[in-house]
């Protein structure tokens, strides 16, 4: 679905100002996309805690800045769940809110601190696992499992992925706020599309070395 609506905004973006009126079609495609992708992130809390709840303090990450940034996360999270939901309710008039661009812009806040924060840990993780392998390679081990270097390589893929994410989150900042604001769709979608594309491609790379 996130590539199906970034798909579309790309499209729509693309031809703006070549053909206005399809473009038109491509961006309620996207709206609507994007709306029924927000619905369904309403299921998204019990998930959610269990997660936080079984992660606990991070106990079994590799070092105590894993685990801070593994909790900080979290604690993110369980913040940013609730409020999104604020905003869902008062955008669909089913709750009376009082300054509803103030609970936006707190939404977006915590959405692009998500996204920092996972691209951190997975930063972290990708630097302490070269230094392992760096290791291996000093002490002349033999061969390092072809398995064990794939899944290093898709860290790689989940560091453009995060970096492309926190690019889209920034983004909707509002203006005067880093980049907030300056991305034209056809950018967003760009950049959305491209995100969708490599978590699409880390699944089922996943799945094949599982098998």
């Amino acid at each position: 679905m996130k590539a199906l609506c970034y798909g579309t905004k790309l499209i729509g973006g693309y031809y703006a100002d070549r053909k206005p009126e399809l473009a038109k079609r491509y961006a309620i495609a996207s709206s609507r996309i994007s709306g029924a992708r927000a619905t369904l992130r309403l299921i998204d809390d019990v998930p959610m805690i269990q997660y936080a709840l079984e992660y606990g303090w991070g106990q079994n990450e590799s070092d105590r800045v894993m685990a801070l940034l593994g909790v900080t996360a979290n604690l993110v999270d369980l913040i940013y769940y609730p409020v999104e939901k604020i905003c869902w309710l008062a955008e669909h008039r089913i709750v009376d809110v009082h300054n509803y661009d103030y609970w936006d812009k707190v939404n977006t806040i915590f959405w692009v601190l998500s996204v920092y924060l996972n691209l951190m840990r997975t930063l972290r993780n990708f630097g302490l696992n070269q230094q392992k392998l760096n290791k291996l390679n000093e002490m002349q081990k033999p061969s390092i499992d072809d398995t064990v270097l794939r899944k290093h390589r898709l860290e790689v893929c989940s560091l453009v992925r995060l970096t492309l994410d926190f690019v889209h989150a920034v983004s909707y900042l509002p203006k005067g706020y880093l980049w907030g604001g300056k991305l034209s769709t056809l950018q967003v979608g760009a950049v959305g599309t491209l995100s969708s594309f490599l978590y699409l491609y880390q699944i089922f790379t996943k799945r094949n070395l599982n098998k």
